[in-house]
């Protein structure tokens, strides 16, 4: 039986914002497996803020080349193969694209445990570009105590949700930094955040100043850019800025604007430190591993965003960049 797979590819390469006209969906018949391969029918893609800096063409990750599957990591099942021990009906993750179906080898799958949460969670909270990516940032590298004065920017995002979620169960007061009325609430009511910072609306700078008048203790950055400076502006004596990630900064990879108040680290005795989850490989296992015992005792919290369709993936990459998305993003493709 011939099966077509559509897939988003990329039409030309991004100046500033990934606008539509940037990609293109394709539909192709798959020819027969080869040995050794296996096909997945995809039924969630990732959206990741990381993405935009792989439509480059040149950079620190990987780069997808034009006309080529747009990038993603993604969750789905086996619907055949020729490799000795991957059954059709298994549920796996790999880095399968955007796209519908995936043909692929077994050194880029891995085996999905169902029995810890729905397919969805296994980019989300147990994902390791998010929930994981929170949990060793936290537990080994920004290490908050109690007490201590914990700041997340983008923290109703997919990372800076949990990360602030974790902060606050290791102890420390949490303030988190978000975009909207509708996410500065989701923070405090939902997530038990101490207090959160609407930065659309309202002055960073001086609500940090308000709300942490002994200064900032951890900062946990996702953005980048003025924000990033603001919370510098902020820090107390001895405080740890680690940096995950720089959203802001994305769309133009060729003028980064690095932080103007640097010396805020020196003159505080700070430090800064920047992270990735594949430094701290043997992280890995027990990150997901706790993570689950919280998602599953209903502890740990992580909306979902899921826009349906593979067709609608180029819409939901602008969406993130927009600041549309509360929690993790996805497109629903099966």
């Amino acid at each position: 039986m011939t099966m077509t797979n559509q897939r988003v590819v990329l039409a030309q390469r991004p100046v500033g914002t990934a606008t539509p006209d940037c990609f293109r969906v394709e539909t192709a018949e798959l020819a027969e497996l080869g040995p050794d391969e296996i096909r997945v029918a995809v039924a969630y893609v990732s959206v990741d803020a990381g993405t935009r800096t792989m439509l480059k063409g040149e950079g620190f990750h990987a780069q997808t080349g034009l006309g080529e599957a747009i990038l993603a990591g993604g969750v789905g099942r086996i619907i055949a193969s020729t490799a000795a021990g991957w059954e059709v009906g298994q549920a796996v993750r790999g880095g399968f694209g955007a796209q519908t179906i995936a043909t692929v080898t077994p050194r880029e799958l891995e085996r999905v445990d169902e029995s810890a949460g729905p397919l969805s969670a296994h980019l989300g909270v147990l994902g390791r570009s998010t929930g994981v990516t929170a949990w060793i940032g936290i537990r080994r590298v920004a290490k908050p105590q109690p007490g201590e004065t914990f700041v997340v920017s983008a923290a109703a995002g997919a990372v800076g949700s949990i990360a602030g979620q974790i902060a606050k169960r290791d102890g420390a007061r949490v303030i988190g930094i978000a975009g909207g009325a509708r996410k500065v609430a989701y923070l405090t009511d939902r997530l038990g955040f101490d207090a959160a910072v609407d930065y659309k609306n309202e002055d960073v700078n001086a609500r940090l100043r308000e709300l942490a008048p002994d200064g900032v203790n951890v900062f946990f950055d996702n953005v980048g850019g003025p924000i990033l400076d603001a919370v510098l502006d902020n820090i107390a004596m001895h405080a740890r800025v680690v940096i995950c990630g720089a959203i802001s900064q994305y769309d133009d990879m060729d003028n980064v604007t690095g932080p103007s108040l640097y010396l805020r680290l020196a003159e505080r005795q700070s430090t800064m430190e920047g992270f990735a989850y594949f430094h701290f490989p043997e992280s890995i296992a027990p990150a997901t591993a706790e993570l689950g015992e919280w998602l599953a005792d209903g502890s740990l919290v992580l909306a979902e965003e899921i826009l349906e369709g593979i067709e609608r993936y180029p819409e939901a990459l602008q969406f993130m960049f927009s600041g549309g998305n509360l929690g993790k993003l996805m497109v629903k493709v099966g």
